[in-house]
C-alpha cells in the first residue's frame, strides 16, 4: 500500500522534477492524483500542506500562480439575449474579488489557495487568478477588462517573466496558458462573446459587459464530437519530449517552459484551427 504523501516528501518530488528556488509557477493540481497528506479523503488540509510543499520548493523568492475562477450560480445568464440579461441579474451576488469563492471546478486547492494570508486576487469575475510572492501583485493588479487572457493579462505577464507551468496529475485540457496562445494566433475571425457580470462597484453594484475571445467552446468552430483542442496540443506538446515529467506524491506530474508551450500551441492552431 502506498504511504500518504507529507509536505516533506512532496518538497522533495517537487525539487526531483525540476522545481528551483526562485521559480515563477502556474499550478494545475488535482489533490485526489497527489494523495491526501492525511491518508483519508481529499480536504483542505491536504490543499494547504501541498501549497506548503510548493512553497517550500521555489523558495521565499519564488512565485505561485493559480487560476481561481469565480463561483457563479448566474453564468447561464449569458447564454440569454442580451436584452435579458439584466432583469436576470436582478438579486444576484454582485462578483468581489476579496469575498467571492473560487469556482468549486476548479478544485479545493484553489479556494484554499485563495484565502490564505496574503494571496493577491486579480480583480475581474471572468479571468481570476491568485498568485503568492513576490510577483504576486505584478502578476494580478490591473487585469484588461475585455480579453482579459491577452494583451498584459496575467498570462502574457507570467511568460515575460518566464513561467513554468506545473501539472500535478491535472487533466489532459487543463491548461489555462493556452488561452493566451488563441490571442496570439493570426486567425481571421476569431469566435468572440460578450458576456454581462453582475459586481460591486463605488456606490453599489452594477452590470458591466465583457468582451473577449470565446474561452468557453473555442475561438473556431469545430467538428461535432472533436476533440478539445487545449488536450491535444498538450499531448502533441509532451511527445516532443521537452517537458520535464515524473511524480510527485502520487501523480504523473508535468513542468512546462510556458513561452516555449505558447509558440508551440501558436503554431498547432495556426496549422489546424
Amino acid at each position: 500500500m502506498t504511504s500518504p504523501p507529507t509536505v516533506e516528501t512532496l518538497t522533495r518530488d517537487l525539487v526531483g522534477l525540476g522545481v528551483r528556488r526562485g521559480d515563477l509557477l502556474m499550478v494545475h493540481a488535482s489533490l485526489r492524483s497527489v494523495g491526501a497528506t492525511s491518508g483519508g479523503p481529499v480536504a483542505a488540509a491536504d490543499a494547504a500542506g501541498l501549497i506548503t510543499a510548493l512553497e517550500h520548493a521555489v523558495g521565499p523568492d519564488g512565485t505561485l500562480l493559480v487560476n481561481i475562477g469565480v463561483d457563479d450560480d448566474r453564468a447561464w445568464v449569458n447564454e440569454h439575449p442580451e436584452h435579458e440579461r439584466a432583469a436576470l441579474l436582478d438579486g444576484a451576488d454582485p462578483f468581489e474579488h476579496r469575498r467571492t469563492p473560487a469556482d468549486p471546478d476548479n478544485g479545493v486547492l484553489a479556494e484554499v489557495f485563495r484565502t490564505l494570508p496574503g494571496t493577491e486576487v486579480s480583480d475581474h469575475p471572468e479571468g481570476r487568478f491568485a498568485a503568492r510572492g513576490p510577483l504576486a501583485r505584478v502578476l494580478t493588479a490591473d487585469v484588461p477588462w475585455d480579453d482579459y487572457y491577452g494583451a498584459d493579462s496575467p498570462l502574457e505577464r507570467f511568460v515575460r517573466r518566464r513561467g513554468r507551468v506545473l501539472r500535478l496529475g491535472a487533466d489532459i485540457d487543463t491548461v489555462t496558458l493556452l488561452h493566451l496562445a488563441e490571442h496570439l494566433v493570426p486567425i481571421a475571425a476569431k469566435r468572440r462573446v460578450r458576456r454581462h457580470r453582475l459586481v460591486t462597484g463605488e456606490h453599489g453594484p452594477v452590470i458591466r459587459v465583457i468582451e473577449t475571445l470565446d474561452d468557453s467552446e473555442g475561438i473556431v468552430e469545430r467538428p461535432p464530437g472533436a476533440p478539445d483542442y487545449f488536450g491535444v496540443i498538450l499531448h502533441a506538446y509532451l511527445g516532443t519530449g521537452r517537458a520535464l515529467v515524473g511524480r510527485v506524491g502520487n501523480a504523473t506530474s508535468e513542468l512546462i517552459d510556458g513561452a516555449d508551450l505558447v509558440d508551440v500551441a501558436v503554431a498547432w492552431m495556426a496549422a489546424h484551427l
